[in-house]
């Protein structure tokens, strides 16, 4: 008997993914465990192994094609099992159209048992692929159409009537609005002045504007500004970045930026939250797993360090440079990049003077890092002062304000600030 292999339930709330690369076709022998597909989501690229051992009967997608959760990728014939017709034609591709369905949807007609109770409300609707499409097309919910078809069977003309008739009171109960109260100016197509291209909108690049809309459109940002005397830090860091990256670590300031943020959600758990509006809850999460955002050649992504509190900043150098070399050569896993709690983003490469980052939702708050530079800094009170050069790094909270406010977050970036400043204050921190 034919195997149809789903594309599975991911987890982590990924509902689709695209076709990378299409490794088998129609004929191949396959064995159980060999990669067949690459597919990518907004969490990682995956090679997808064959679940069975014996012969590829259909492939059902391509490279660029968008595939959600439960759809069939590939139809395989086990080893030893008998080859037998097929009876449902081989999906169509968007745009494409299905020589037999027609055929198809008069088959099922016909095959319906006269006798066959007609569906209950609550339970599965006898419909063809069509009818199902059409009444999604006009925003029915084919559950709640009477059928006339044989057997119980909705047809199209059921879900037309059904749109009628639930349009027709709306229209009896509102008036219909005179022309001028309608009329819109007109909106000019933009002008072409040269030669355009259109690139498609997915992949990673797609999840992003998913995100960083629900959070700009559900979260009210607000953002408190300071800068970090980085000149103890810095000596520090360059007195023993050369042994730590002899065992495989990489001290860089986006390590000790984690660390001292683990250690101020530990004081400040709202911080580490996300609230649930429809229970009414804030959720506080007793874990810190601190993301830090990266960009790559697939776009933003934000690979997670786990329970960072829990390491030693040596620790936290080996694994920052594993993951990120596992993230930049896009060999990252969904556990790499998912499961954060409070997100780091640092645009000092990319130089700057300061940045008021969108939070990464669901999270409470993000912490934005600018570019640090030597500055003349005075040091001491109006009676006693000096100017001297310091490395100062632009530093930022930006926050949910239906959690948190902006005294808490002064003193919040204000313990960050002096476990930046100050090496062996860092390095106490639990």
């Amino acid at each position: 008997m034919p195997v149809e292999f789903k594309l599975p339930d991911l987890g982590e709330g990924i509902r689709e993914g695209e076709i990378i690369e299409v490794l088998v076709k129609a004929g191949d022998e396959v064995e159980d465990g060999q990669t067949v597909l690459i597919i990518e989501t907004d969490k990682a690229t995956a090679e997808v192994p064959s679940p069975v051992t014996g012969t590829v009967r259909e492939v059902r997608v391509k490279p660029g094609q968008t595939v959600g959760v439960g759809e069939v990728l590939i139809v395989f014939v086990k080893e030893g099992e008998k080859e037998e017709k097929m009876e449902v034609p081989p999906k169509t591709y968007e745009g494409e159209k299905g020589p037999f369905e027609a055929k198809e949807e008069a088959k099922a007609a016909e095959t319906v048992e006269a006798a066959k109770p007609a569906a209950v409300s609550g339970g599965p609707v006898a419909a063809t692929p069509s009818t199902r499409r059409l009444a999604r097309e006009l925003g029915i919910d084919i559950g709640e159409v009477k059928p006339s078809g044989p057997g119980g069977r909705v047809t199209p003309e059921d879900v037309r009537a059904f749109a009628e008739k639930a349009a027709r009171p709306a229209a009896a109960k509102e008036p219909v609005p005179a022309p001028a109260e309608i009329r819109k100016e007109p909106v000019e197509a933009p002008e072409v002045s040269g030669p355009e291209e259109r690139i498609p909108f997915r992949s990673v690049r797609r999840a992003t504007a998913k995100r960083v809309a629900a959070a700009w459109a559900q979260i009210p940002h607000v953002t408190h500004m300071d800068v970090v005397d980085l000149t103890q830090l810095d000596a520090f860091r360059r007195k023993h970045k050369d042994r730590v990256e002899e065992q495989g670590g990489e001290l860089s300031l986006m390590v000790f930026a984690i660390k001292a943020a683990a250690a101020a959600l530990k004081k400040f758990p709202f911080f580490n939250s996300s609230i649930d509006m429809e229970s009414g809850e804030i959720i506080i999460k007793h874990y810190r797993n601190v993301g830090f955002a990266m960009d790559t050649d697939r776009g933003l992504l934000v690979p997670v360090i786990r329970n960072v509190d829990c390491k030693s900043i040596f620790e936290l150098a080996v694994e920052f440079r594993e993951i990120s070399e596992r993230t930049r050569q896009g060999k990252a896993t969904r556990e790499d990049l998912s499961g954060g709690t409070f997100t780091i983003t640092n645009v000092g490469p990319m130089g700057g003077t300061g940045i008021a980052p969108i939070i990464n939702y669901p999270e409470a708050a993000i912490l934005g890092m600018a570019r640090a530079k030597l500055q003349p800094v005075v040091i001491g009170d109006e009676n006693n002062y000096e100017i001297a050069p310091r490395l100062m790094l632009p530093l930022s909270i930006t926050f949910d304000h239906r959690i948190l406010d902006g005294a808490e977050a002064a003193r919040f970036l204000n313990m960050i600030k002096s476990a930046l400043e100050d090496p062996e204050t860092l390095l106490m921190l639990v």
